[in-house]
């Protein structure tokens, strides 16, 4: 198995297990490939984008896993041996895969990576319901962080919120205007 960074004769299989993986966040529905490929090209693959792909592959440079990382200055610890860290948003190991080490080497890759770049933690979030992936993350030495929790804000309420901040901006503009 060979784990390292995303490189473009990888992409199609990459695109195969990013099928696979919105499959699973997705009760099993499917995706078409040309949509996935576009999104993994023009976004997570852009010039600039903050975003690394960490890949595995088997013998036959199948992609077999994925790890999806960034590097991020922290807000309130300035201390310069904790002020970065790394943010894994994704770990995926194709379903036929798991339980071969294919996972352990991707966060062995990202643990050296987070290191030579003078991150002093890795974080991450988990679904909770994700009990074989928590067994995992706990047998690497991970521990749970009790004091945070996860929020997200979609639609509509994404959408209602920012009309909220654009009236909010429009009376400001408004009052420094009078």
């Amino acid at each position: 198995m060979r784990v390292d960074l995303v490189s473009e004769a990888q992409h199609e299989s990459l695109v195969d297990l990013l099928c696979e993986l919105h499959a699973y966040y997705n009760d099993g529905a499917e995706i078409a490939r040309e949509l996935v490929r576009e999104h993994l090209t023009a976004n997570l693959l852009a010039p600039g984008s903050f975003q690394r792909l960490v890949v595995a592959q088997d013998e036959s440079g199948t992609v077999i896993g994925l790890a999806a990382i960034s590097l991020v200055y922290s807000l309130v610890d300035f201390s310069p041996d904790q002020s970065r860290h790394c943010q894994l948003k994704e770990l995926y190991v194709r379903s036929s895969h798991r339980s071969h080490g294919a996972g352990r080497a991707l966060m062995a890759w990202v643990a050296r990576y987070a290191t030579r770049h003078g991150c002093a933690r890795i974080d991450w979030p988990v679904k909770a319901s994700n009990l074989r992936g928590i067994a995992f993350y706990e047998s690497l030495g991970a521990k749970r962080v009790i004091e945070r929790l996860g929020y997200r804000l979609s639609e509509p309420g994404l959408s209602q919120l920012a009309g909220c901040a654009e009236h909010d901006e429009t009376l400001q503009s408004s009052k420094s205007l009078a």
